[in-house]
């Protein structure tokens, strides 16, 4: 099991009012899987993609990623862990302006002190996977809106994560560069990585192996036998 969610609740508190958001949520990702987790506007969603991530933590409950416990660990720990074992996919893409594609996708080695040499020949071999080798040395300005997207994949998967998080990936392109997207995340599930996706798109989520339903801080169909 990748992912392992038990009876996550998380609570906003504004002065003397506590507003619950997710309410005991359960979510199993076994490795290799496929999820979507669709919901509308204020659903939880973003709010359970930042707890996934590691980016937030809960009010209560327990998660586990690949066996490792993450609730209850230090800001620093979450950090290690998140460059470890989570690569990101924005809707926004995310990418540094100033950089190449290859400069790019390589940062996340660098936080992680891979050596030079292997940080450059890792971040190529991403690029490639995602059909940018002719693109490299283009900054996000000379890039389309679906390229800069492959280069944010590639930036994902460079660190070999344990999981792969995308939210709402196909949010800021056109139709054509959204399918070619979703394409890609279909070629990289069926070569062995595990993929979370976080969309209010039924069209998007209908790619995943299967899809759980987020409301009102309510996840349905997140057991892994689901």
């Amino acid at each position: 099991m990748i992912l392992s969610m038990t009876d996550i609740c998380k609570d906003y508190a504004m002065g003397k009012t506590v507003t619950p958001v997710l309410k005991n949520v359960c979510l199993q990702v076994e490795q290799g899987d496929y999820v979507a987790i669709m919901g509308p506007s204020g659903s939880g969603k973003t709010t359970l993609m930042n707890l996934i991530g590691c980016l937030d933590t809960p009010t209560s409950g327990e998660y586990l990623l690949a066996g490792e416990t993450v609730t209850g660990r230090s800001d620093n720990d979450l950090a290690a862990i998140r460059n470890r074992k989570i690569g990101f996919v924005f809707q926004s893409f995310n990418l540094l302006p100033r950089m190449t594609a290859l400069s790019n996708v390589a940062l996340p080695l660098l936080y992680g002190g891979v050596p030079r040499e292997e940080r450059r020949h890792r971040a190529m071999e991403a690029l490639k996977l995602v059909g940018l080798e002719d693109r490299m040395e283009h900054r996000p300005d000379q890039l389309s809106g679906g390229q800069c997207q492959r280069v944010a994949i590639a930036r994902a998967i460079v660190c070999r994560p344990e999981l792969l998080l995308a939210d709402e990936p196909t949010g800021a392109l056109d139709s054509a560069s959204g399918q070619q997207i979703m394409a890609l995340f279909q070629q990289l599930h069926e070569s062995g990585v595990t993929i979370v996706m976080i969309t209010h798109d039924a069209a998007v989520a209908g790619h995943a192996r299967r899809c759980c339903q987020i409301r009102d801080g309510v996840l349905t169909g997140g057991g892994a036998d689901e």
